[in-house]
């Protein structure tokens, strides 16, 4: 297998050039934008269940002037009323859904928040933004209800890969027409996912896939995680 990597990558890439940058000790800086910032103030939820977020990303939306603020669902914690967006990153809900669906002052926090400003969830916090979760031993715990997505671990399939995605509405992650890339990892599967399409997304490939993300009034969410613009 190593054989066969590397005979891939000899063919593929100039390695001499590879190498002579390595050992440069240069980095060329590209010109980028930093990423988009949803808010002046974003309410971040950060804990155990609640613990996958790129860095740069918050790099960049510092770098934009915006201010992180964290709270934390499994302390029964809801973003502070003085924010503009609330953003759920990936983690592991499935572990920690009884304790969430007993976080009552959390729920009830953000659907008050929802009413007036965006709240977006990627992967773990697309599936608490939903209706229901079922954990791997097939009970099923109420999360938050601001969208109508069901998933579950009872089955599991692992769902990987880069992916490009055209937005379909204005929403946190920029505006209609727009095209981001992230990455997708994870193993449970949607029951059900009533709600509008948030993009249309593709593979690294370019093949178009089904998993689209959901959009509700200010609510949106899906299993990609946000890479770049």
């Amino acid at each position: 297998r190593l054989d066969v990597l590397a005979d891939f990558i000899e063919a593929h890439v100039d390695v001499p050039a590879l190498m002579a940058k390595a050992m440069s000790g240069r980095i060329e800086q590209s010109s980028r934008c930093p990423p988009f910032a949803p808010g002046q103030r974003i309410a971040l939820a950060r804990d155990a269940a609640f613990s996958f977020v790129y860095p740069h990303l918050l790099a960049g939306w510092r770098e934009a002037g915006a201010e992180i603020i964290l709270f934390s669902p499994l302390k029964d914690e809801g973003p502070r009323a003085d924010c503009d967006v609330a953003w759920l990153p990936g983690g592991y809900p499935e572990l920690y859904a009884a304790q969430l669906a007993s976080a009552h002052r959390f729920k009830a926090a953000l659907r008050s928040f929802a009413g007036t400003r965006p709240v977006h969830g990627e992967c773990g916090g697309y599936m608490a933004l939903g209706a229901g979760l079922v954990d791997a031993s097939g009970s099923r715990h109420e999360m938050i209800g601001l969208l109508g997505l069901e998933t579950s671990f009872a089955t599991r399939k692992m769902q990987l890969g880069y992916r490009q995605a055209e937005l379909l509405a204005d929403c946190v992650l920029g505006r209609k027409g727009g095209v981001v890339r992230g990455h997708e990892f994870h193993y449970a599967t949607i029951l059900a996912a009533p709600d509008e399409a948030l993009f249309k997304m593709a593979n690294a490939d370019g093949e178009t896939l089904a998993e689209s993300g959901s959009r509700r009034d200010r609510v949106t969410g899906s299993f990609f995680h946000y890479i770049d613009g």
